[in-house]
């Protein structure tokens, strides 16, 4: 499911909100804008200290990246793979240029070019696998940018209870307030802890598992690249390829190639029959 870091973060502030009425609480209660004010603001100010403007300016990419999740197809991936190497063998690999524009992505697209412009077959792995280091140098970044802000948070909440408490003993004359005052303190750690674990570490950990999954599909773009460069068998390509699905889907890929092959076979009978 797409969706699922957008649901899980949505379902854990609702199961927080719904245990605060079970217990009788109001749920306005649990605003306070000082204490938003030095969580959010501190958190993000000590992070953009630990980062860069630029970090900051792809944080709504980021968020809707995390929040979208992805749309990568390695099966769709392995036919088209399967599809040139199949031409490139019928037609020459001169004959693949009149595929470019219909691949899915730059890099299959860069790679299938450099195969046609005839460039050496270790060239072509060490500039994919050089575009796909530095994808993955960034996809570093960028979930390490979460991780940060999940590590602030809870000590500047922390920090903002504090100060906060430091406040209510400087008002100890006015007991009818203290009990609001101590509550109003530790919504700061709330916030703190809250914004940390429900928000900023899953989309860390969601943009890794993000990352694992692109720079696993990138790999088989590249070993498809470099198969269809080689001449390989495109039905020794396909097995080959079916290594970087998961195993309940080369199964279902396995059993519906095993239909594919029946199918001719029984429209003779077919034919016969009637």
């Amino acid at each position: 499911m797409k969706a699922n870091t957008a649901i899980g973060i949505a379902g854990a502030i609702g199961c927080l909100l719904f245990a605060v009425i079970m217990e009788g609480g109001n749920p306005a209660a649990l605003i306070n804008i000082p204490a938003l004010l030095i969580v959010i603001g501190g958190t993000s100010m000590a992070t953009f200290a630990s980062s860069s403007m630029e970090q900051m300016k792809r944080l709504p990419t980021l968020y809707k990246k995390a929040f979208s999740g992805s749309d990568l197809d390695a099966r769709a991936a392995i036919a088209t793979m399967v599809g040139l190497a199949d031409k490139a063998r019928r037609e020459g690999l001169l004959a693949l240029e009149n595929e470019l524009d219909g691949l899915p992505d730059e890099y299959s697209r860069k790679g299938i070019q450099l195969v046609i412009d005839g460039t050496d077959s270790d060239l072509v792995r060490t500039i994919l696998q050089s575009e796909l280091d530095g994808m993955m140098g960034r996809h570093r970044a960028n979930a390490k940018f979460f991780a940060t802000a999940g590590g602030f948070a809870p000590t500047l909440g922390i920090l903002g209870t504090v100060l906060s408490l430091v406040h209510v003993l400087e008002n100890l004359s006015s007991p009818r307030t203290l009990g609001h005052s101590i509550a109003g303190a530790f919504l700061a750690t709330l916030y703190g802890v809250g914004s940390a674990n429900i928000i900023f570490l899953p989309v860390s950990n969601k943009l890794k598992e993000l990352s694992t999954e692109e720079v696993l599909y990138r790999e088989l773009l590249l070993e498809g690249v470099l198969s269809i460069q080689a001449g390989e068998n495109p039905r020794i390509l396909a097995d080959r390829l079916s290594t970087f699905l998961p195993p309940g889907d080369r199964k279902a890929k396995a059993t519906a190639a095993a239909a594919a092959e029946q199918a001719p076979d029984a429209e003779p009978a077919e034919a016969a029959a009637a």
